[in-house]
């Protein structure tokens, strides 16, 4: 029985682009965008590259995506990205990545990718990696179109609730489970786990990790999907598919958690962590 789960964030923590971002050329094939569009993809892939994407920038994003989608239809967005995952995410795997989901999986962990990019994107890269679960962004649909409304959305305290609510469901305790992610953005993911580990971290996470003593790993070498990973024998359970309520609770205890760490802080006693040899605090 999975005892534990590792959780870990998409972009530039397992593939070392955005997964959205990335689709821009076939989107743009298949007649969804022009190529000013491509262009403006292109241009912010590179600078999420480079430095990544801080609240601001994150936020940024959501608002040009959300409302470039709109009127967009869904079928045609899900046949694009599983016509051309190979040939676009195939090169972007980290090699260090994928020995550490085969670590993980060994030790009988549950492998849950967490992503702020949409489910039309990390659902086929999740299959193709074979995780067990994924939770991603969701957008509203009418009539089989986007309507730039979004469902739920994956990011910062909404990823350590929807973390929890998997738990509950999986049947095993945060602080038995590890998480990994490149942004400060995902401090609510990291914090709300026993073993956090900073991989490609941006600035403001490199120095939270410092402060709290957190591993810190550099990915950098590609390796081909197919050749590492073997699709599951059934699809990859969504987690952001869950009710308004369960994210209202995650929500909830997530706030109290966060109370709890706070509070305990200056008593905290260092323990040597399973796997990466890292020094976590007791009683958080």
């Amino acid at each position: 029985m999975t005892r534990a789960a590792a959780f870990f964030d998409l972009d530039k923590t397992v593939i070392a682009k955005s997964s959205t971002l990335a689709f821009g050329r076939p989107f743009f094939q298949g007649g969804l965008i022009n190529r000013r569009a491509v262009l403006k993809t292109a241009y912010a892939q590179l600078v999420f590259s480079r430095a990544g994407a801080d609240a601001q920038q994150m936020e940024r994003l959501r608002a040009q995506l959300t409302s470039m989608v709109t009127g967009w239809d869904a079928e045609t967005v899900h046949d694009i990205v599983r016509e051309t995952l190979h040939e676009i995410v195939d090169p972007l795997v980290y090699a260090e990545a994928a020995d550490l989901i085969e670590e993980h999986r060994a030790a009988g962990r549950e492998i849950v990718i967490v992503s702020s990019s949409g489910a039309e994107m990390v659902e086929p890269i999740g299959e193709m990696l074979g995780v067990d679960r994924v939770v991603a962004t969701r957008m509203v649909t009418v009539d089989g179109r986007y309507t730039g409304e979004i469902d739920f959305y994956a990011y910062g305290a909404n990823k350590a609730a929807a973390m929890l609510a998997v738990a509950a469901e999986g049947g095993y305790d945060l602080a038995d489970c590890y998480a990994y992610s490149d942004s400060i953005t995902d401090l609510p993911m990291l914090s709300a786990v026993g073993h956090p580990t900073a991989v490609n971290p941006d600035r403001g996470l490199r120095k939270a990790a410092l402060e709290n003593g957190w591993p810190v790993l550099q990915f950098t070498r590609p390796v081909n999907m197919r050749a590492r990973f073997s699709a599951p024998p059934t699809p990859v359970v969504t987690g952001a598919a869950m009710g308004v309520g369960a994210a209202v609770v995650g929500l909830a205890w997530y706030a109290r958690h966060r109370a709890l760490r706070s509070g305990l802080a200056a008593s905290a006693v260092d323990v040597p962590g399973p796997l990466t040899g890292r020094r976590r605090r007791r009683g958080a």
